[in-house]
Order: structure tokens, then sequence, then C-alpha cells
């Protein structure tokens, strides 16, 4: 991996003023999400990531929405109150910006470009005050070409619409994104003027400035195009997405597991896998799960804020979040864990069971139909169908504690709170409102009767 250099202080300057008027959408452009996060998040996250001492975010439209979802952010608030161009939107930043610094000008509306990719155009950088960012493409037309010398030299950059016929051959494009010594980028701007057909400040004019005065502009590129691109409609985003997705997918199999289909995965969080771990189609993960060696994880599930330990089976159509599974655990399928779900070794959970702040022991089992909540399940206790522990009287929660070796029958209520001893044995359709001992068994229900010559109702008028 490529470094910033040594001893460098990064002042990020993110442009996130505009309106995003081809997106259709009340929300500012930059908010629009990849994998849940606003693009605008990602940018900032990428600047964090480089050690950027001030993050300048350069806002317009939607001022008080972006503050609201990025409160968590910390960033220096730029207003561009008038949008007249990408020069006159850092021109805003100008107060915020020291001579001694190395100014990284960045997107809001590019969140996937790589931090290896900034380091290296840092690096790029480090002989010279000014470095860009540039992209070959297989298809250049509409964007800025890259215009060099004979000896290679940056000396400029053309818009498409301004180019010759030689120079629209020209492949290499302009990405807007630059690194600039903090004095040399405050003396350029304010040279800048709005002669041209659109009434705006170019930053892409500095360029010129800089080759002008002798300036040897440096450059890189990224790994890969779609770090570089930008999102102005649906049609865009819900390719940055996929593009995103397939990035998340490759680190994935590259660090151990085996995805049945890459192409359905979404990643919306952190996800840390170890080896020989299989993930079948269509499961998402949300903010930070981990999963341990050999692990199966079967289609249609969503996992969010969760642990799952080595061995474990995660069976179709499940649902966890904040839940921890033990080695060798086995849930679903349709199971949901809710936060503070915890399977021991070798416990199991079987469909349409739902866990909410519970521990199931080791080898315990709950196969079906059945709500465990506020419950401590001991060591190899089985539960029956259509248990529930009932653990909410209206106003408060109740513990309920199920001892190792315990046998809860079938269609049992268990009103917490509540304790059944180790071994304990509770008969079908039981509704236990008292303590059961060890080795006891409870059956609480009421007697049958059988009356023989019943007349089922029937409807008035029917004979």
């Amino acid at each position: 991996m490529t470094t910033a250099p040594i001893n460098v202080t990064i002042n990020a300057v993110i442009l996130a003023a505009g309106k995003g008027t081809r997106m259709r959408s009340a929300l500012p452009k930059v908010l629009h999400p990849v994998a849940t996060k606003p693009m605008v998040a990602h940018v900032i996250e990428s600047a964090q990531m480089l050690g950027a001492e001030r993050i300048n975010l350069v806002f317009g439209h939607g001022g008080e929405q972006l503050k609201q979802r990025l409160a968590n952010y910390a960033v220096d608030w730029v207003e561009q109150a008038e949008q007249l161009g990408t020069g006159h939107a850092v021109q805003q930043a100008i107060p915020k910006i020291s001579d001694h610094e190395t100014v990284l000008i960045l997107y809001g509306d590019v969140p996937l470009t790589r931090v290896e990719t900034l380091q290296a155009l840092l690096a790029a950088k480090a002989n010279s005050p000014f470095a860009l960012l540039t992209v070959t493409l297989p298809d250049p037309t509409g964007y800025g070409r890259i215009v060099r010398d004979a000896q290679g030299k940056i000396t400029g950059i053309v818009e498409h619409k301004d180019a010759n016929s030689e120079q629209h051959k020209i492949t290499e494009v302009n990405t807007g994104i630059m690194a600039v010594n903090g004095g040399d980028l405050k003396r350029w701007l304010t040279q800048l003027d709005n002669n041209n057909v659109q009434g705006e400040y170019y930053l892409t004019d500095i360029v010129a400035m800089a080759a002008a005065e002798g300036v040897a502009i440096a450059s890189s590129q990224p790994a890969e195009i779609s770090e570089v691109e930008g999102a102005n409609n649906r049609v865009q985003l819900a390719y940055l997405e996929r593009a995103y997705q397939l990035r998340k997918a490759e680190e994935l199999m590259i660090a151990g597991a085996t995805l049945l289909d890459p192409a359905r995965i979404d990643v919306r969080g952190t996800v840390t896998v170890g080896s020989d771990v299989v993930i079948d189609v269509n499961v998402v993960f949300e903010g930070e799960v981990t999963i341990e060696d050999g692990v199966i994880i079967e289609p249609n599930c969503v996992i969010r804020d969760s642990h799952i330990a080595a061995g474990a089976v995660i069976k179709a159509n499940s649902v966890l979040e904040g839940a921890k599974v033990g080695p060798t655990a086995q849930v679903g399928p349709f199971a949901r864990l809710r936060p503070g779900a915890e399977l021991a070794k070798g416990a199991a959970v079987g469909n349409f069971v739902e866990m909410k702040k519970s521990y199931l022991g080791e080898g315990a089992k709950a196969g079906h139909l059945t709500y465990l909540g506020d419950a401590s399940i001991g060591a190899g206790a089985n539960i029956g169908a259509g248990t529930i522990t009932c653990n909410y009287d209206g106003v408060n929660k109740h513990k309920t504690e199920i001892g190792k070796g315990a046998f809860i029958g079938s269609n049992s209520s268990l009103v917490a709170p509540v304790v059944i001893g180790d071994n304990a044995t509770i008969g079908a359709g039981s509704v236990i409102t008292t303590q059961v001992g060890a080795d006891e068994l409870a059956v609480a229900r009421g007697k049958q009767r059988n009356i023989a010559g019943w007349k089922r109702p029937v409807k008035k008028g029917d004979k």
C-alpha cells in the first residue's frame, strides 16, 4: 500500500453544494445512499482515514438536512450561497486554508475513491506543488481532456465542447480530484474569472495557470474507473451501489469466503470473515458483523451487528440483530434473533423461533414456534413448540430461568418472573406461574371433559 508523505498536513475540501436536479428528489444529491450510507459520508470517512486535520464541507442546497444527517461527523461547514462553479465553491473555503497545508479537493457525489488511491495522489505530489488524479476512459466523450506537451508534462485541461479533433482523441481525462499547496491554491483561485458561456468559475482553470508559471503538475490514476465516477441520477447511483457491492464481495472472497453468487450479496457495514465461510445468495450484512471459520449462511438472511462463531449454520430466511451465535450452533430457517440473543456451543433454534435478550445454553434446543424473551436457558434443555416466556406485564419486563436438562412441553406459557429447575418437566399446555423445582413434573391445565351426544350449533333457519 502506498502511503501519504510524512509530515504533510492535509486539509480536505469536499464539494457538496449541488442540488442534484436530475435525482428528482427533495433530498440533497450527496445524501443519497450507497450501501445505506450517504455518498458524502463515504468521502468524509476517506478523508478521516487519510488523517486530514481539517475537513471542510462546502454546502449549498439542503444545508439543514446535511447538518442533521451528518451531525456525527467533525466537519467545518462552508456555505456556498450561490452555485457559481467549482472554482467559486473552493473559493468559499479560502479563509480555512493555510499556506503550508496540502489541500485535497474531493467531491461529495464521488463516494468510491479508495483511500489507497488518495494516498498515491499525495505521494505523487511529494515533489510538486500540484497533483491531479486522472483516469483513462475507453470513451471519454463529455469529459475534460488532460493536455500534455511533447515531454508528457501536463499543460492544461480542455473541456470536451472546446476540444479540437486531435484533442478529442485523448482518452486521459480529468476527475476533478486534486492535491495542491495551500498558498498556491489561494493565489490561483483569486485569479479565476467567469468569462465563459456558463458564467461560472472553473477550478480546472488553475491547471493552466500552474503550467504557465512553470509548475510541474504531477498525476496518478485509480485502480478502477468506478473510483472516480459520480452519481447525477438514480441510474448512476444504482451503478455505484453495484460497483461498491462487487468490491466488498471480492474482499470477502479474498479473505476466505465462498460466495455462491458475488452479484447477490449486500454489505452495508463492516464484515470480517474467517476461512472456509460459505455465503449463499441474497444475504444482507449491516453494521459490524464477524463470521468465524467454517460458518455456513443459507439464502435470504439479514445479519446485523452480530458475531457468528466457527462452524455455526444460519439457515435460510433468518434475521439476526445484535446476536451472538456460538460454535456449531444452528439458527433457522425462518428464525429471528433480536438484540441480546445468545446461543452457546451446539445450541439450536428452528423455524419461527424468536429470541430477545435471552441465553440458550450449550446443546439446548428450541425447535419451532417459540418466543424466548428475557430468558436464561440451561445446557441441554428442550423447549417445545409453541412455548412462550411471558416476560412483559404491560409495564415491566421480567426474567424466566430454565435449568439444565429441563423439558418444556409444547404450547406452554411460562409467566415471568419464574424459575424452572434442572431436569424439571413441564407438561404440554401448561401455564406456569410459580417455581418448579429440580426433577419435578409440573402440569397446570384445565381438566379434560368429554360430553357425549354433543350437538354443534346451527345457523338460524337451517334445518
